[in-house]
């Protein structure tokens, strides 16, 4: 694989992590014995102002270095988008000046932060979420290899705590198998201290039935165990979305568990925005009733 000669760079958008293993894996193949000169790594721990670019990164592009022919020195920026925007104008032009002796990957979790000037000049890649499936069959060989004994519903809890993230998934199975020995479901909640999807679907379900009263209550109980509502409303909309209910009712539930979670992220994050997404949820099926 080799970058096209109008592509200067790279920019990695991720919804997850950035997804650096698969620059250095292409930085391997294409530098061979030199990949140990001919990357620089520059990650989120590292300074991001302009002085940075203008010192390291200029600095080793300006370097000549002893490359396989047609090839070029990679300068991989982890965290890009957390740079300043002067940080950005800088490197912009370090790109344009070296473009025929080094390439750039930009790993972001939001290429809109990226300054146009740089995005126009670089082929911008997505790693979506990886699928329960493809997570599922990694843990179940993880598990083998490492001897982990695990119950099936453990692996379901993991799957739902890792939210398509297989480093996420990994460390969990790694944190419940430490603290337990045993990877199931009750011990992987415990670990990942989230609310237990059981919980929750049972306030969904007493929405769904008009039992508005049974539901507040058993809010008010999962508020009381000590959980934050942001933990709460991010079960909330995995639940919903997973449920069987009539696509029109999840379409509406998922609407207002949105505008919900936009209230708590602007710091409304109190019990009464909780109880009031409840009673909303009620009314949802009540109102559907009444139309059909």
């Amino acid at each position: 694989m080799e970058f096209p000669d109008i592509i200067t760079s790279l920019i990695i958008a991720v919804a997850i992590k950035p997804q650096t293993t698969s620059v250095h894996a292409l930085a391997r193949q294409l530098l061979g014995s030199a990949y140990s000169t001919g990357v620089l790594e520059l990650n989120a721990s590292d300074a991001r102002g302009i002085d940075i670019v203008r010192s390291k990164i200029k600095g080793f592009a300006m370097n000549k270095i002893n490359l396989p022919p047609g090839r070029h020195k990679i300068i991989i920026l982890d965290e890009a988008d957390s740079m300043t925007g002067a940080a950005q104008q800088a490197l912009r032009r370090t790109m344009e000046i070296y473009s025929s002796t080094t390439r750039f990957a930009l790993a972001c979790n939001i290429s809109t932060k990226i300054i146009e000037p740089i995005q126009s000049r670089a082929a911008i890649l997505r790693y979506s979420r990886l699928s329960d499936e493809q997570i599922l069959a990694r843990l179940k060989y993880v598990c083998a290899a490492e001897e982990v004994s695990y119950t099936d519903d453990g692996l379901e809890a993991i799957i739902f705590t890792a939210e398509g993230d297989m480093r996420n998934a990994l460390n969990n199975v790694q944190a419940t198998h430490s603290g337990f020995g045993h990877i199931n479901q009750t011990n992987v909640f415990k670990v990942c201290d989230q609310p237990h999807p059981t919980t929750v679907r049972s306030i969904i379900d007493g929405c769904i039935k008009g039992e508005t009263s049974k539901a507040s209550q058993a809010m008010k109980a999962l508020w009381g165990t000590g959980y934050s509502c942001s933990d709460i409303i991010g079960t909330l909309f995995k639940v919903v979305k997973a449920h069987d209910m009539p696509e029109a009712l999840k379409l509406d539930y998922l609407r207002e568990i949105g505008f919900a979670h936009m209230k708590i992220a602007d710091g409304v994050n109190s019990l009464l925005q909780l109880l009031g997404l409840t009673a909303r949820l009620s009314q949802k099926v009540e109102l559907m009733a009444v139309q059909q």
